[in-house]
């Protein structure tokens, strides 16, 4: 019995020791951190629109040479839109294999808001007095101030992960460090578009993509700063919904208080979805999401700052749906994204407009069926007096029908979720324990949403996110940007997860 406690206390200080040792000294990580800024930089000068191929086409051919150059074997994944790339790495005696999701495109811009020439020439900014943000030169770069930023269109989502995992390779190799499993990364370069070819893409390709576990490096960490771990994300279905007034916008002069304004009609049917409290109002919607103690434990454990998330977001009051933040986001959503009608502010126009127009998306979470949502909400409009089509309507049916809308949709992906004690869970967790001396921060699910639930549910790959962008980034807005901090340390938690024994 004493040999037994012996053992295990000597198993216990040796594991305190090594998560207490450094693998790889601070000072060259801030050396390799500062050396790949010029990689980071040629990598954001390359435009990536998944709306224009060619520009992606650029992309691809840049990553192949970058990973060809790091010992990885690349295969083009062809698809129905626009090809994946895979890079496989295998190392010897390995038993294990790790499948590393990165992205590549990014959210179109519109140039004339972005303070700078160009979003795709990426410039070093400083942050002065007043707290805005200065141009500052390239020349200072050897300072390396962490909280300066680069800006840039995909700077954080997702380029800046793309580039720090080449450094944290080079990193590695440097050091000596060679993981002891494969690898395997999948390159995306339609996430921004919803990634649809990416199903059908898995199965057909499910011996080549075959791995133990998939890890993300996508996505900002917690907003104290802390290193995170994620491990789900909401899926999303998009819905467009139109009502109709006049067969052609009329003179509101002449026909105000006659001919019925689709606006109007649209506004009430979408409030009629949900209550002053932002709780959808349609019967069913959350139906099969329970937080018991044990989930209202682990979302509480996650230290967000109620207060902090109004003041950043500028508002008094939350919506009702959950408690606290982390609890929120554990239920579908239902979102109105954007509304049009008509003309304003140039180009406004005192006419009756002939329709009007909802994008929705609903976030999904794994206890909801899609489809069954989604007819939920075509059942409600239907209820509400409406015929409700997959198209415009007809001449007739204009005449026939008071009330008119047209309603598609579409499920983009599924929710996912693997358990905090999962294998890969415990790998990433180890990982960060050594490379920081403490515990990351366990987020169960994020609110946003990550294609790669076919590589879950079809290859049936446990996976968990690793966030280390910083969460004031801007991403899919003007002015996106990266923290040098969170780059760098975005490097030394790459290393570790490479260092880390399976």
């Amino acid at each position: 019995m004493r040999i037994t406690i012996f053992i295990i206390c000597v198993l216990f200080l040796s594991a305190e020791s090594r998560a207490q040792q450094s693998i790889v000294s601070e000072t060259v990580i801030d050396e390799y951190a500062l050396n790949s800024i010029n990689l980071f930089r040629e990598l954001l000068s390359i435009p990536n629109d998944a709306n224009n191929p060619s520009d992606i086409e650029k992309n691809i051919q840049w990553s192949e040479q970058q990973f060809s150059k790091r010992g990885f074997t690349l295969t083009r994944i062809s698809t129905s839109s626009l090809p994946l790339l895979l890079a496989e790495r295998e190392i010897s005696g390995a038993n294990k294999t790790v499948l590393i999701y990165l992205q590549l495109d990014g959210q179109p811009v519109d140039s004339s808001r972005w303070m700078q020439d160009n979003p795709f020439q990426p410039v070093l900014k400083a942050e002065n007095e007043s707290g805005e943000w200065e141009i500052i030169s390239w020349d200072r770069i050897d300072e390396y101030n962490p909280d300066w930023r680069i800006f840039a269109r995909s700077a954080s989502d997702a380029k800046g992960p793309v580039a720090a995992f080449l450094t944290a390779l080079d990193l590695a190799e440097h050091e000596g460090i060679e993981p002891n499993y494969n690898i395997k990364v999948i390159m995306d370069f339609e996430e921004e578009l919803g990634s649809p070819p990416l199903p059908q893409a898995v199965l057909d390709n499910s011996d080549l993509l075959a791995a133990d576990m998939l890890i993300i490096f996508d996505g900002p960490s917690h907003i104290s700063g802390n290193p995170t771990l994620t491990f789900g994300a909401r899926g999303i279905a998009t819905i467009q919904l139109t009502t109709y007034g006049p067969a052609v916008a009329q003179h509101s002069g002449h026909f105000g208080n006659y001919a019925p304004n689709p606006a109007f009609r649209l506004a009430r049917l979408l409030t009629s979805m949900k209550d002053e409290n932002g709780l959808v109002t349609i019967p069913g919607f959350y139906d099969g999401i329970e937080i018991s103690f044990e989930v209202e434990a682990i979302l509480r454990a996650v230290p967000d700052n109620q207060e902090g998330i109004k003041e950043r977001l500028q508002i008094a009051e939350t919506d009702k749906v959950g408690r606290f933040y982390q609890e929120a986001i554990q239920f579908p959503s239902l979102n109105v994204r954007g509304m049009q009608s008509g003309w304003i502010n140039d180009e406004v126009r005192t006419i009756i407009p002939g329709w009007a127009r909802a994008e929705i998306d609903v976030r999904l979470v794994l206890e909801s069926d899609p489809d069954r949502l989604l007819n939920l909400i075509k059942t409600h409009i239907e209820q509400q007096g409406y015929l409700v089509l997959d198209r415009v309507p007809t001449k007739e049916e204009r005449l026939t029908h008071p009330k008119i809308a047209t309603f598609t949709s579409n499920v983009s992906y599924q929710s996912f979720r693997t358990p905090f004690d999962s294998e890969v869970g415990l790998w990433l967790r180890r990982a960060i324990q050594t490379a920081y001396n403490q515990e990351p921060v366990m987020i169960r699910m994020s609110g946003g949403s990550i294609p790669i639930s076919p590589f879950v549910n079809t290859l049936n790959l446990p996976a968990v996110t690793v966030p280390t962008v910083n969460r004031d980034n801007n991403q899919h807005s003007p002015n996106e940007n990266l923290r040098l901090g969170n780059y760098r340390n975005a490097i030394k938690t790459m290393v570790y997860i490479l260092a880390e024994e399976l």
